[in-house]
């Protein structure tokens, strides 16, 4: 069944890319030499596979940059082409050339492109920071409010890297956290690009009066065992909370889950069991399933990522139909649930439609 699947998709996504290549062919002029033409169809086999020969041959950097921006094109050209297409057609019913029309039309789509690209580039490197009013009805001793600043799906490693790692810490550190809380998706399923660009050493920067916490995503992973993953990340000064609780200078106490894909992850009901529930109790979850559950058993305030707000418009209409918080601040009685956008990227290191963000979450506590 798997593999019927999987057929499947391979033909459609190469009927698509026929249909990117034919629609660049028609509109050359016919004056293009046919070596250049060669050259167009070879240069498009390749790009399209790029980022599968990137990984085949060991993993080649230059392949999976390539790979990652022809995604980002073909996406796009696949919204931008039929608009192209059914306006050419229309314009047929004008006395207007055909001919003449069809190269403006090209003209329009490959600025639009480019446009998009440069935007879609300048949201996905340039993070805002996004600020949430929080309160919470429970006395805490000694502490009348509380900064979190939160970031998740960062990514950190080919295309979102050192500088993006160094951009992070100086915005987190700028804002004077109280609580730094990472909940999921740190890597971009490669350790080794997170260690060879020294992201380790960048993230152990971050200054935060009561630390800096974590839990993993569904990219979260390596080839080695999971201790290992989890060692490396802890030598970045933070703390990893892989189904785990902890209470923080006996205030409030941070509960961080396996990811929803583990299927061996721990019963929420079963990790809030034995804690103290006059305690604030704040949930790290990489992606935000099940509020109800969350909400039922006592949690406070849960922080995800995972949905990217889908990165690239209109994706985001279908996570705001798969979640029931796909993007900001929810609050259903005592619980709230506060889900970012993310500060990195997956795929093509562009975004449209959402921005790369850093949360910022002030909560406030008493009755």
């Amino acid at each position: 069944m798997f593999i019927i699947i999987g057929i499947g998709i391979i033909l459609l996504y190469a009927l698509l890319v026929f249909y990117v290549g034919w629609s660049g062919w028609s509109w050359m002029k016919p004056k293009v030499s046919f070596r250049f033409k060669l050259l167009y169809i070879i240069t498009l086999i390749i790009v399209s596979i790029s980022f599968i020969l990137g990984r085949v041959f060991g993993n080649i950097t230059i392949l999976n940059v390539i790979g990652a921006y022809w995604m980002a094109v073909f996406y796009l050209l696949i919204l931008l082409l039929p608009v192209a297409h059914l306006s050419v057609w229309l314009f047929r019913l004008t006395p207007l050339p055909r001919h003449r029309v069809e190269k403006w039309f090209g003209f329009i789509t490959m600025f639009t492109l480019i446009a998009l690209i440069a935007y879609g580039s300048f949201n996905a490197y340039t993070p805002n920071v996004r600020t949430y009013d929080v309160h919470i009805n429970k006395e805490v001793h000694d502490i009348e409010s509380l900064n979190i600043v939160m970031a998740s799906d960062m990514h950190f490693g080919l295309l979102s890297g050192k500088n993006h790692a160094i951009r992070m810490v100086e915005q987190i550190n700028a804002l004077q956290p109280d609580l730094v809380l990472f909940p999921g998706d740190i890597l971009d399923d490669d350790i080794d690009l997170y260690l060879d660009k020294g992201i380790d050493q960048i993230l152990s920067q971050i200054q935060s009066t009561y630390g800096v916490y974590a839990s993993l995503g569904n990219h979260d992973r390596h080839d080695g065992k999971m201790e290992e993953l989890i060692g490396v990340l802890e030598n970045s000064n933070m703390q990893v909370l892989y189904d785990d609780t902890m209470t923080i200078n006996d205030s409030f106490t941070l509960i961080g889950r396996k990811d929803y894909s583990d299927t061996e992850r721990t019963e929420l009901s079963a990790l809030v069991k034995d804690l103290d529930p006059s305690k604030p109790l704040i949930l790290l979850d990489h992606q935000p399933y099940h509020l109800d559950t969350a909400q039922q058993n006592g949690i406070d305030l849960m922080v995800s990522g995972h949905t990217h707000r889908g990165q690239i418009a209109p994706a985001h209409l279908i996570t705001g139909w798969m979640y029931e918080n796909d993007w900001g601040h929810l609050q259903k009685e005592q619980f709230h649930s506060i889900v970012s956008s993310g500060y990195g990227f997956w795929g093509p290191p562009i975004r449209i439609g959402s921005r790369s963000e850093i949360v910022q979450i002030q909560v406030t506590f008493g009755e």
